[in-house]
């Protein structure tokens, strides 16, 4: 282990109560809170995750509310965080906690990590945090710092790096262990920042990292480039009947599985083309404009849309046609959302 680590305990208990933000879900150590606020800040910024804590919280204040909540409710709630498998395994947990630990949130890191949706991550974070197991937290945030303090100039994201740094956590574990992994995670959020120029003259690790020291912030954490996402291009069609919209609800597996979606098809198609796709939906034109462009990137894909307003004279029974206040009521993915605006 590098043996600079042992000197990072002391500073980071003593900075983070000075300096730690003041989150709605660090409140009370609530693990059910917590839980719910570390799932939906993965792959999400916190100033975005804010407003759709608060209103969870709201209308799903506790773990037995949480296993009975219809799925659409769920899935609406977590509109526009993405991720949507994030919301069912939170559910699918919750229904396990309420079969098997009497509605209460286990205890330690093993059986945290039993739960639908839980990693190493997550049930570190809950263990150390809200029941003070002296177990590691490490997100990216974690990495980066480790990685600058210690000069570590191997790629984070790979596991075996992760590992590596987790293990040399593990040893310098404080009693405290509930401050110093937040303080750790506290610190790469605000000042050992992942885009932009850290904050060094803030840091109260500053004097001891080897990353300033040879002037190798830019440099650390390595990251290699990561494989290119596929292009999927699609067709989407805004459709309107006296007032109503047409939506369909997306296949039970697979991308944004249960969602509703705006009636599409695969590839660009021209405005010569589309009469016939309606012909097949069994759709007559009435008015047709083409709209607008619009690009999402999912993780591994990026769909190229194109969409289509039109008026049709009828409609048909495939597909679901609700008003602009019904329409408030489905979960429908950030892709189409966009279209919608």
């Amino acid at each position: 282990m590098d043996k600079i680590l042992n000197q990072i305990v002391e500073p980071i208990l003593k900075w983070y109560p000075e300096n730690a933000r003041n989150l709605p879900w660090r409140e009370g150590k609530n693990p059910y809170h917590i839980w719910i606020a570390e799932i939906m800040l993965q792959q999400t910024r916190i100033e975005a995750v804010k407003k759709y804590y608060e209103r969870f919280m709201m209308q799903i204040p506790d773990i037995t509310t949480l296993a009975m909540v219809e799925e659409e409710k769920l899935l609406k709630l977590w509109e526009g965080l993405g991720y949507y498998n994030r919301a069912k395994n939170l559910k699918r947990a919750a229904e396990k906690i309420v079969n098997e630990f009497g509605g209460e949130m286990p205890r330690t890191y093993t059986e945290l990590l039993k739960l639908p949706g839980i990693g190493e991550y997550t049930a570190g974070a809950i263990a150390s945090t809200c029941f003070r197991e002296r177990v590691p937290a490490v997100d990216g945030n974690v990495l980066r710092v480790v990685s600058r303090i210690t000069a570590n100039k191997k790629d984070v994201l790979l596991p075996e790096t992760k590992k590596q740094i987790t293990e040399q956590i593990v040893k310098i574990l404080p009693e405290q262990v509930d401050i110093f992994n937040q303080a750790l995670m506290e610190l790469g959020e605000v000042i050992c920042i992942p885009n932009g120029e850290p904050l060094c003259f803030k840091c109260p690790l500053c004097e001891i990292c080897k990353a300033k020291k040879q002037n190798l912030i830019k440099q650390i954490p390595v990251r290699h480039a990561k494989k290119g996402r596929n292009q999927v291009d699609k067709t989407v069609f805004c459709l309107y009947y006296n007032g109503k919209m047409a939506l369909q609800k997306r296949n039970t597996k697979g991308l944004l599985a249960g969602m509703y979606e705006l009636p599409n098809v695969e590839g660009i198609k021209k405005e010569d083309e589309i009469e016939e796709i309606l012909k097949n939906w069994n759709l007559v034109v009435k008015n047709l404009k083409k709209s607008k462009r619009e690009t999402h990137i999912f993780t591994h894909i990026e769909w190229h849309m194109i969409e289509y307003v039109i008026e049709v004279t009828l409609p048909n029974t495939e597909f679901l046609w609700v008003t602009s206040d019904e329409l408030k009521k489905y979960p429908i993915p950030t892709a189409f959302s966009k279209l919608l605006k």
